[in-house]
């Protein structure tokens, strides 16, 4: 692990210099891929600065729904048993448990929030729009 630069401090560079220098110089099919790339850091940026918030709340969004189940110890087992578990939500829906009573209405308040902190992500100015969910 490097001390500094920082991943945060390396990316938002990159995406300053895009921002600044390559944007303002350029025009056209350029000017657009440094718009997106720029774009693309900053949302590395959130996802990184966001991710273990964001994943412990979808584990207990899913606990919510799903039932309890302990959450793994690293980071890539974590993203691998969410995986899992989203698979098996994705199933439930499927079969019609969704439809109503508790599991529907524990649910839909999984799927806001995972929805939102998605926006936090990709879009913050949207998501502030729409403000946090209940």
């Amino acid at each position: 692990m490097q001390d500094r630069p920082t991943v945060d401090e390396l990316l938002e560079a990159v995406a300053g210099f895009l921002t600044a220098d390559v944007m303002p110089n350029t025009s056209g099919r350029v000017n657009f891929h440094a718009r997106v790339a720029s774009n693309v850091l900053q949302m590395l940026r959130r996802e990184l600065q966001h991710e273990e918030g964001h994943l412990e709340a979808e584990w207990r969004g899913l606990d919510a729904v799903l039932g309890e189940a302990r959450r793994p110890d690293t980071l890539a087992e974590t993203r691998t048993a969410l995986d899992t578990r989203n698979r098996d939500l994705a199933a439930r829906i499927r079969a019609g448990d969704a439809d109503s009573g508790p599991f529907h209405d524990a649910l839909l308040a999984h799927l806001r929030r995972a929805t939102y902190d998605k926006l936090v992500v990709s879009n913050p100015a949207l998501a502030e729009e729409g403000g946090q969910p209940a």
